[in-house]
């Protein structure tokens, strides 16, 4: 879980986005494709093109937090590029005793498991 404070905006980079990239080329792609600030606390969050990988990154009001996340099985829901969901921030709740990222479609951290994926 990222503890993440309530409030704050998720974005989803619709599509594919390079993994290769590091923290300092994520936050320039915030600010050329989505036109955010990466530094104003927002959680921002790219998926690879197999989708077992994403990246999401975090300016905590210290700097810059990044996470990655890889599934052995399975895939993470993502919209493609150009959807209605490009540039559009997700809602951000609280879960119980823990704080957890939620989408418009379901937690982040779900998976779906593809047909012939152990």
């Amino acid at each position: 879980m990222i503890p993440v404070p309530a409030g704050v905006r998720v974005w989803l980079a619709a599509g594919v986005t390079d993994m290769r990239r590091g923290m300092n080329s994520l936050a320039l792609q915030v600010q050329q494709n989505l036109g955010r600030d990466p530094h104003a606390g927002d959680v921002f969050a790219f998926r690879g093109r197999r989708g077992d990988l994403i990246k999401i990154l975090w300016h905590d009001g210290l700097g810059f937090s990044p996470y990655a996340k890889r599934l052995e099985r399975g895939r993470f829901l993502w919209p493609q590029s150009g959807s209605n969901l490009m540039g559009r921030p997700m809602v951000s709740s609280r879960s119980h005793r823990h704080s957890s990222v939620t989408c418009s479609k379901g937690l982040i951290g779900g998976t779906r498991r593809e047909p012939g994926v152990r």
